[in-house]
């Protein structure tokens, strides 16, 4: 299968890491889902991939995938988004070679499906992919390959997380998710999350392991937050998530 082009061991991880040469790393804004996108490309090989593009703003990160001279290998999701279509299938088209990228737990249709411990590779950078369940049961965070960042999709945001009580989420699992696989990184490490509501961009490790008011609560304390948030159903979640299932590209009519 194509997908095993992107597994690679944990132990070869380091030997791709950093030359001296810095990532090139954009953060991008999509205002209706408060989503961020990510570019993230190798200076030297022009490869780059991008994370949680939305459908809206595909064209404005095509622009500027073409304006820095990239090649994009690969449009990536953290998970089946609920309050936004994806723009990974429109990249397709836009910037031919382009693969879209999903987990295999989260069903959904994708050039290539990832697990837990996989790798993917854009010049001498890799992102690891850390299975976090719990918001949806296909949530991934992909840990650059230094361990210098993160990028956490809705399992862990800023002061806060994603919630649990739709598309088959589980506090417990979520609580579990992050404690093991996001705050057992080294504490400088960025934390790069799929969405803010109140303007801020980046956080560390050691911020939220310390200061995240949900996620410094005990196990049951967090079950029983997460089980009142009483939340409104997400606007675009009728749409969104059948959408994203087919990598955002809706079956035209025959």
């Amino acid at each position: 299968m194509a997908g095993a082009t992107l597994r690679v061991a944990g132990r070869q991880l380091s030997q791709r890491s950093g030359s001296g040469v810095p990532i090139l790393l954009r953060q991008m804004f999509e205002p209706k889902s408060c989503t961020y996108t990510y570019l993230l490309g190798d200076r030297e090989s022009r490869e780059a991939i991008l994370i949680d593009p939305v459908l809206e703003t595909a064209p404005r990160d095509a622009q500027l995938v073409k304006e820095l001279g990239l090649r994009l290998l690969y449009a990536v999701n953290t998970h089946c988004h609920a309050d936004h279509i994806t723009g990974s299938g429109l990249l397709r088209s836009l910037l031919p070679g382009c693969q879209s990228v999903i987990s295999r737990l989260s069903g959904a249709q994708a050039d290539l499906h990832i697990e837990d411990g996989d790798s993917i590779h854009f010049g001498r950078f890799a992102l690891e992919t850390r299975a976090s369940p719990g918001h949806t049961p296909g949530c991934v965070t992909f840990v650059l390959n230094d361990h210098s960042m993160a990028f956490t999709g809705d399992a862990l945001l800023i002061r806060g997380c994603g919630r649990t009580d739709f598309q088959q989420g589980c506090a417990k699992t979520l609580y579990h998710s992050v404690h093991e696989k996001i705050f057992t990184l080294p504490g400088d490490c960025l934390i790069y999350p799929a969405h803010d509501y109140r303007g801020l961009t980046v956080s560390t490790v050691e911020e939220e392991r310390t200061l995240n008011p949900r996620l410094t609560l005990s196990c049951e304390e967090f079950v029983k937050v997460m089980d009142n948030l009483n939340l409104p159903k997400p606007q675009q979640i009728d749409f969104a998530v059948p959408a994203n299932m087919l990598c955002g590209i809706q079956t035209p009519p025959s």
